[in-house]
């Protein structure tokens, strides 16, 4: 496999030069990125955006709780975001004279700036750091950025279902994006997601996801700073290399393994790890996203066929923070609240108000159901394409 490398890029981040990049703008100056499949038959230039948009609203607001130390964006203007719109107006389907999408033209693979951001679109300054001591009344503002990431223009999918190809040029963006979003002035995190089903509070049924560039390093992963601060910087290499002995393991290749979590939170969790130290996705191989591109959709048909109807979820890459990311291995979580053909667990008491959970499944089960719907998945998948799973 011929892969290319992109030379005016650093940190380690290797661009896969079948996958082609073009860049343009939206009419209220939003940024967009079409992202174009290996041997893709998609036109280099794009149309552009003729429509007349409002200005962008102003920068939300970060308030901090004083309580806890953490900090909610105040955001207003995603209260008039759309919802579950009819498909003819689908927000993220190529423009039509009929239909004024967000897309201009059509692609593989599209990401652009959120409409109306949590983060951003003022992106501060690399001294604007936001305090981490604690103060009564304390606001500033909620620089970063928020981006909506397009895994087709069809508009109804799902990525498991995307095929290898463009399974493979999600990833690259998922990697470009972090990449380039990690150097924005006062960007602390990146956080790449997808959230599937309306069990989920998703408002598109258009196969896509999202990325925020976060201006703080968020709760989680602070607990997990000061997890490794407590354990040793070679807390999840441990982590990974007992999994892979144990009972939990659902599948593995020669880059990455995922398993059901030891104290799984969810009826549904499933962990993925590179076998290697990565911070991030920017940080893969080409061949570590190429094996991932095979694992990560296998992984999500298989959640798919634990039940009659598809699983509802959030597809989650925790990744290492611009600073304090020794130890921190990028991770990709898959987590859903469905406990059972006809149940979901609500978040009660004890979660929503203490944050002490309790485990639904026993982990042990819950991975040997997993384990028997990909069997289940991976013969539906090889009837479909009649090309067997590679890993």
């Amino acid at each position: 496999m011929d892969h290319g490398t992109d030379s005016t890029s650093h940190q380690s981040f290797v661009a896969d030069s079948r996958i082609r990049v073009a860049r343009d703008h939206l009419a209220d100056g939003r940024e967009i990125l079409y992202f174009d499949d290996a041997g893709t038959a998609m036109h280099h230039d794009r149309k552009p955006d003729g429509r007349e948009l409002p200005a962008r609203p102003p920068t939300a607001e970060l308030r901090q709780d004083p309580l806890t130390g953490e900090w909610i964006t105040i955001a207003a203007a995603r209260q008039n975001r759309v919802m579950l719109p009819p498909a003819h107006l689908d927000p993220l389907a190529p423009q039509t004279p009929e239909n004024p999408s967000e897309i201009p033209d059509n692609y593989d693979v599209a990401v652009f700036e959120n409409r109306s951001p949590a983060f951003g679109p003022d992106s501060g300054s690399s001294g604007d750091a936001v305090p981490i001591d604690i103060s009564v009344g304390r606001a500033v503002t909620s620089v970063g950025r928020c981006e909506v990431v397009c895994f087709s223009p069809e508009h109804e999918g799902s990525y498991a279902m995307l095929g290898e190809t463009r399974a493979r040029t999600v990833i690259e963006a998922w990697a470009q994006r972090t990449h380039e979003l990690t150097q924005l002035p006062g960007v602390q995190q990146v956080f790449p997601f997808e959230n599937r089903g309306e069990a989920i509070g998703v408002t598109l049924h258009h196969p896509h996801g999202q990325i925020y560039a976060y201006p703080y390093v968020t709760p989680r992963t602070q607990r997990l700073q000061a997890a490794i601060a407590g354990y040793g910087t070679n807390l999840m290499a441990d982590i990974l290399d007992a999994e892979r002995s144990g009972p939990r393991v659902i599948m593995s290749g020669e880059h990455w393994t995922a398993f059901v979590p030891y104290a799984a939170r969810w009826p549904v969790e499933v962990h993925m790890l590179p076998h290697r130290d990565v911070p991030d996705l920017a940080h893969t191989t080409l061949a570590e996203r190429d094996e991932l591109a095979v694992l990560h959709p296998r992984l999500l048909r298989a959640l798919d066929a634990l039940y009659e109807t598809p699983t509802p979820y959030i597809s989650a890459w925790h990744q290492a923070p611009a600073s304090g990311a020794d130890g921190i291995r990028v991770m990709l979580q898959v987590t859903s609240p469905r406990r059972g053909a006809d149940k979901m667990k609500f978040l009660a008491g004890s979660e929503a108000a203490m944050g002490a959970w309790v485990g639904d499944l026993v982990p042990e089960n819950a991975a040997t159901n997993v384990r028997e719907a990909l069997a289940v998945a991976d013969a539906q998948w090889a009837a479909t394409t009649q090309i067997p799973p590679t890993t």
